[in-house]
């Protein structure tokens, strides 16, 4: 049995209780303890600060891959390790362009109406830590199965040089939030 908004708000006692979303049937709770000892020590940024930490998060993880990528295809003669090379960038404009910025673009829905300061750690959604572990374990097993580095250059270089490609719409808000202060 779904409540309505103001039942909800009768029954809980939370500092602040809002509606988002177009069907204004989902609502969004934010809970402050209201102990100013506690408040000071949650580690609280302002928006800038989430939107340089998502950036220079994706940029910092695509800047890995692309150096596993490279170490697996630095052994190669040049001739050899350019084609991994194009077809990892071609790849990676693919996953910019049709992943990657959707992904973005959620993120940035989210981070950019935030106001005043808000944990450190929400620069991305609570779903996207628990498959964190879950990609971890995958590149993991990846590296070490029989699959030829050659092929996983080509994805890891795909998958690295998109998330650069799409790390540069959370620097451009970035500057222009700070623009806008």
């Amino acid at each position: 049995m779904a409540l309505r908004f103001k039942e909800v708000r009768s029954r809980l006692h939370f500092s602040q209780i809002e509606r988002h979303g177009r069907g204004s049937r989902s609502v969004r709770i934010r809970m402050n303890s209201g102990n100013k000892e506690i408040e000071k020590w949650k580690p609280g940024v302002p928006k800038s600060a989430l939107l340089l930490i998502a950036g220079a998060m994706w940029i910092l993880v695509g800047i890995m891959l692309n150096g596993l990528a490279y170490s697996w295809l630095r052994t190669e003669r040049w001739d050899h390790a350019f084609l991994p090379l194009i077809i990892g960038f071609v790849c990676s404009l693919v996953i910019h362009h049709f992943g990657f910025l959707r992904i973005v673009d959620r993120n940035l829905d989210r981070i950019l109406p935030m106001e005043g300061r808000r944990c450190v750690f929400s620069f991305m959604p609570w779903k996207s830590y628990i498959l964190i572990p879950i990609m971890i374990v995958m590149g993991v097993l990846l590296r070490h199965s029989p699959i030829p580095k050659w092929y996983l250059a080509v994805l890891y270089t795909g998958i690295g040089t998109a998330l650069i490609l799409s790390s540069i719409r959370y620097l451009r808000y970035l500057i222009l939030t700070l623009k806008g202060k």
